[in-house]
């Protein structure tokens, strides 16, 4: 493998982001790219290595961006994470440092909302049920096939309207579903709004989880707010059923889940579509050559 040009500003790269597997040679030509997992050191002793001098650095939003490990570098002074989420970092500490934080911002967000439809759409119509009733041979042998349910008219409520929510409301529309949310504040939307999401759960028979994962959501959907759903109700969880995509140990799926029709599981996928790494590819490199050319982040979350 070639050596990275010297004279290229250096980027350390922890959790080894996907998109480099379509665009890493691409990133390699602007920026010189320090991969633990490319070299012979074990991780510690090659964060020891460059962190002393490695001012920037890029990473996946399964990397634990904690005080210990920014202690480690005392030239970094710019973050770059290729997810939209931030529980993976402590900005807080990052703030203190001076560290400025950029994120994916809203490249994913079309997509994850498409995968929320869908997800709704195979709980409903239970497609994913039906592809193992036929596959386990089941037809031959049980010709009635349990009734699925219609999307259209299904009362909706939307817990985070940010730029994912109001991406899921649009493409709900058009079945005929009826829009409710939860948010932090009210938003300039048709939507009735409902400040509480056990209210908005007694309004609702399906609700889907766009908010992000803080300490405040940690475990928002509680055991009231499903009551108040309902035994019919439905939960799409794309935030952190039911359609899962997130889970709270990941990759360690509760046993319970795993036998039952009417839940379907995905492994924390629904912003993994290629056409849109062209975009996360521009965004990342266009967030470092701001920081390098003393230029405004493109997605600022924290700006020293």
């Amino acid at each position: 493998m070639a050596e990275p040009k010297n004279d290229l500003p250096a980027v350390i790269v922890l959790g080894n982001p996907s998109f480099l597997k379509l665009y890493g040679e691409q990133f390699s030509s602007k920026f010189k790219l320090l991969k633990p997992w490319e070299s012979s050191l074990p991780l510690n002793q090659f964060i020891t290595t460059h962190a002393q001098s490695v001012p920037a650095m890029l990473c996946s939003g399964g990397t634990r961006v904690t005080p210990s490990l920014l202690r480690q570098f005392p030239s970094l002074r710019v973050i770059v994470t290729t997810s939209a989420g931030l529980n993976h970092m402590d900005l807080d500490e990052c703030r203190r440092l001076g560290i400025s934080v950029a994120n994916a911002g809203t490249v994913f967000s079309e997509d994850v909302a498409d995968f929320a439809v869908g997800l709704l759409i195979d709980v409903l119509r239970k497609v994913s049920a039906a592809d193992r009733f036929v596959k386990n041979g089941l037809w031959p042998l049980h010709r009635d096939y349990p009734l699925a349910s219609k999307v259209g008219g299904r009362k909706v409520g939307i817990v985070g309207l940010g730029s994912i929510g109001l991406e899921v409301a649009k493409r709900l529309e058009p079945f005929g579903c009826v829009i409710s949310y939860q948010s932090r504040k009210k938003k300039p939307v048709p939507y009735p709004f409902y400040p509480d999401v056990h209210e908005l759960a007694t309004k609702c028979d399906v609700l889907v989880i766009c908010c992000a994962l803080t300490d405040q959501t940690r475990h928002l959907i509680n055991k009231e707010v499903l009551l108040a759903l309902g035994k019919q109700g439905i939960v799409i969880n794309i935030a952190r059923g039911a359609g899962l995509d997130v889970f709270e140990n990941e990759p360690n799926v509760p046993e319970e889940l795993l036998s039952l029709d009417n839940v379907v599981l995905s492994p924390h996928v629904a912003f993994l579509a290629e056409d849109s790494f062209q975009d996360l590819y521009e965004l990342m490199s266009g967030n470092l050559e701001a920081f390098f050319f003393n230029k405004p982040l493109l997605t600022p979350v924290l700006d020293d």
